[in-house]
């Protein structure tokens, strides 16, 4: 899942990014309010870690231009700020969650993951379709409960296709949502992983829609 990191701070962000790749997030990294506003408006994003003390724009001006366009994207806010009066204003400006630093990284992680499962209207931990089930803490899958061994990006890409059930993704949604900044992709990668995934789930998983994208097929 790819997700905007808005922090100010170059050890604690560089930190932060880190250990979030580390537990599986493609993570981008801006370091003020103004191009806060402008990436989370872009819409690429499953969710955001939003710093307040930021340069340019403060975190709660952020939290209140993206949610006044009926922008919902998940925001988490992390800041040092532990006021109560602070908790409240940034909830009542359309946070999500809100954590008071420090944190450790595998809470974080945690809560963007109950974040995003929420937001994507999931209340299970685990995802399943028929026989396949797949954990994101864990970044586990298993098929007639026997585990299956996935790259990273097939899991990512299995995850992303999971979340959105029925629904079609474009190649070019799910390359925005697996891949970070700076990443290099080739035109063909997507592909190749979802043959890779038909291989190791069975050939009807992954339902390719011709000339639109790929979806869940049949349940194994």
């Amino acid at each position: 899942m790819r997700i905007l990191l808005v922090e100010d701070d170059p050890l604690l962000g560089d930190g932060l990014r880190a250990g979030l790749r580390q537990q599986g997030f493609a993570v981008d990294w801006v370091r003020d309010g103004w191009a806060a506003e402008r990436e989370i408006a872009s819409g690429d994003f499953a969710g955001v870690v939003l710093d307040l003390g930021l340069p340019g724009q403060d975190g709660r001006a952020v939290l209140h231009s993206v949610r006044a366009r009926a922008n919902a994207t998940p925001i988490l806010v992390l800041t040092a700020r532990d006021a109560v009066s602070e908790r409240i204003g940034a909830l009542d400006d359309g946070a999500d969650d809100y954590v008071v630093k420090p944190v450790d990284l595998f809470e974080l992680g945690a809560r963007l993951r109950a974040l995003l499962r929420r937001a994507s209207g999931h209340a299970a931990p685990v995802l399943t379709h028929g026989a396949l089930t797949l954990d994101p803490a864990q970044r586990q899958v298993l098929l007639h409960g026997t585990a299956v061994v996935l790259s990273q990006r097939e899991f990512d890409l299995l995850h992303a296709l999971m979340r959105a059930g029925a629904r079609v993704l474009t190649r070019e949604l799910l390359e925005q949502q697996l891949y970070a900044w700076g990443s290099e992709v080739e035109s063909n990668t997507i592909e190749v992983h979802i043959h890779h995934l038909r291989k190791k789930l069975g050939a009807e998983v992954i339902q390719t829609v011709r000339g639109v994208g790929y979806c869940l097929g049949a349940a194994p």
